[in-house]
């Protein structure tokens, strides 16, 4: 029996549509191994989304090429389980994850004129994704083009379908990226920095195009995202990245009202309100992300933190787990209950 032929793995995974088990992405390299994803997990329920957020650097694309089995064969070793619908995807042919990207998985690349073709049309690429899943015709499928071109809000969608990449606004790809994502109504969908290098405008119209067509399709929907701001309205729950490891996770109400790791408060500290009058300039995060080659000893963040000197060193020497405080709300933190409680009321919030 050849790799592509080898039986496909089911396992019963509880009600998740998106099971993420201790997924590590270790890239060898001549200077060592770069731990891009260094232990994750989290689950994920069709029409629900999930927002990643971090820095760049902090494991966030990297975790979902490797959902979509897109990292190149051998560049990467990759470890843990994903399960998708209860298949697992770690342990499947790559031939078996390809037929499953487009039809049950799909993902908005972050830079739309990088990740189309430049040689062919737009209606051609969406035309040939969705005949990869569907056995239709050419006039079919280009029927299907130009309706998934008209959902998506491009004008005259029955002649931008014969347009190149090139000839689109950034917005304008963006949408035609989704449209291509969306041709065959994925069960989940990964929207990689959506709205980078757009104006507010349609960075706005962009999340409620996809917050409509989820709705519509019952999707499960992850956003990846540097920007808190992008998922404060969209998602349901919130994994905050840093090093490659997950600091903190829980629902958007208890990552923007009640946060509990030093790193979200520099996120919200750095990101600009409109909802409330700031009393004080934009908090930069001190210094940068780690090399993910030499992370630092004890908690990553630890050479960043303000707090990390209220630890009695264990900040430099241990390790923090992702331990639940309570409603599903975790935090990978040594500072204690109270700890948190006083800097957060006391230091960060009057000054958001």
């Amino acid at each position: 029996m050849t790799e592509s032929q080898a039986p496909v793995q089911r396992i019963e995974r509880g009600e998740a549509f998106l099971d993420v088990r201790d997924l590590k992405v270790h890239f060898p390299t001549d200077d060592g191994v770069v731990k891009s994803v260094d232990g994750i997990s989290f689950q994920l329920e069709r029409g629900k989304t999930l927002g990643i957020v971090g820095e760049s650097g902090s494991g966030k694309s990297v975790t979902s090429l490797s959902i979509m089995g897109l990292h190149k064969a051998g560049s990467a070793k990759i470890t843990g389980e994903v399960f998708l619908d209860g298949q697992d995807l770690i342990s499947s042919s790559a031939e078996e994850v390809r037929k499953l990207r487009g039809k049950r998985m799909a993902m908005i690349f972050q830079d739309p004129l990088s990740a189309m073709h430049p040689f062919y049309t737009v209606g051609h690429q969406i035309i040939e994704a969705y005949r990869v899943h569907n056995d239709v015709s050419k006039q079919v499928a280009r029927k299907h083009a130009i309706a998934m071109l008209d959902r998506v809000g491009i004008p005259q969608p029955d002649k931008r379908v014969d347009a190149y990449p090139h000839q689109f606004s950034g917005g304008m790809r963006q949408r035609a990226m989704i449209a291509m994502a969306l041709s065959c109504d994925p069960d989940l969908l990964i929207a990689d920095e959506p709205t980078t290098a757009l104006d507010v405008t349609v960075q706005a119209q962009i999340l409620d195009l996809i917050r409509d067509l989820q709705s519509e399709f019952n999707s499960a929907v992850i956003i990846i995202t540097h920007d808190l701001g992008v998922v404060a309205e969209l998602a349901d729950d919130i994994q905050v990245m840093y090093a490659g490891r997950a600091i903190e996770y829980g629902n958007a109400d208890d990552i923007f009202e009640r946060p509990q790791h030093p790193y979200t408060w520099g996120l919200l500290g750095s990101m600009p309100r409109i909802d409330r009058e700031r009393t004080e300039r934009l908090i930069p995060i001190k210094g940068s992300p780690p090399s993910l080659i030499n992370v630092p000893t004890g908690c990553p963040f630890n050479p960043r933190c303000n707090y990390a000197h209220l630890n009695g060193g264990s900040s430099e020497t241990e390790r923090p787990e992702l331990l639940d405080i309570g409603d599903g709300h975790k935090v990978a933190c040594h500072l204690s209950p109270e700890q948190r409680r006083t800097a957060w009321e006391t230091d960060i919030l009057p000054k958001l």
